[in-house]
């Protein structure tokens, strides 16, 4: 299992690296998480610099998709050479954005109708891309997943696991970042947001 976080310059440390930490709590042979870029490194919104560990090319084969957010989103949606590299296909892959992320999704026409979560800066850009935007943390349709706000990223991350690995396994995930003194009712949270999206396999798959 590849899961690519689509990492660009100006990126969000707390969507790209909080999901990446919670991912990686699956320790299994070919569970594998990279950070897939359009350069071999990429600086964040506060100045943290960073090194791909995939390329977007490898991000098009991988078994799931995460789209981080960032501060240069809208200049990313408006790179139509940039845009052209991001071959996506909810048809075989699981796909998950979260805030401006979720503008991306939605100029690749990968939302259609569907509607999406995102953050409050973003949603008039969302609208305007014609996608219903949700008053709400998580929404997912099939293989596509919206989170909306930067500490959403473990939704996001608890989804792909649950999918995956199953409810349990994301369950387990989520218990072992939560806080301390706060982890069941934090579990519990969380897992109310996700588990109306999943199928009915993934709940029951351990």
């Amino acid at each position: 299992m590849h899961i690519a976080i689509l990492t660009f310059d100006g990126f969000n440390e707390l969507d790209s690296l909080i999901a990446l930490g919670v991912l990686n709590r699956i320790k299994r042979p070919g569970w594998r998480v990279t950070l897939a870029a359009p350069t071999t490194r990429v600086t964040s919104m506060n100045g943290v610099t960073l090194e791909a560990t995939a390329s977007l090319d490898e991000a098009a084969t991988a078994d799931a998709v995460l789209v981080g957010s960032g501060i240069r989103t809208r200049e990313i949606a408006a790179d139509a050479a940039l845009m052209s590299r991001l071959h996506l296909d909810p048809a075989r892959q699981l796909i998950g954005a979260q805030c401006s992320g979720t503008l991306l999704l939605a100029r690749l026409g990968l939302l259609g109708r569907v509607p999406a979560c995102t953050d409050l800066t973003t949603k008039p850009w969302v609208q305007e891309a014609g996608v219903q935007v949700l008053d709400q943390p998580f929404f997912a349709e099939g293989n596509v997943a919206t989170a909306g706000g930067c500490l959403a990223s473990p939704y996001l991350a608890a989804w792909l696991i649950a999918r995956s690995e199953g409810l349990a396994a994301a369950s387990s995930a989520l218990h072992y970042v939560a806080p301390v003194g706060e982890k069941d009712s934090y579990v519990a949270r969380a897992l109310a947001a996700v588990t109306p999206y999943l199928p009915a396999a993934a709940a029951i798959h351990a």
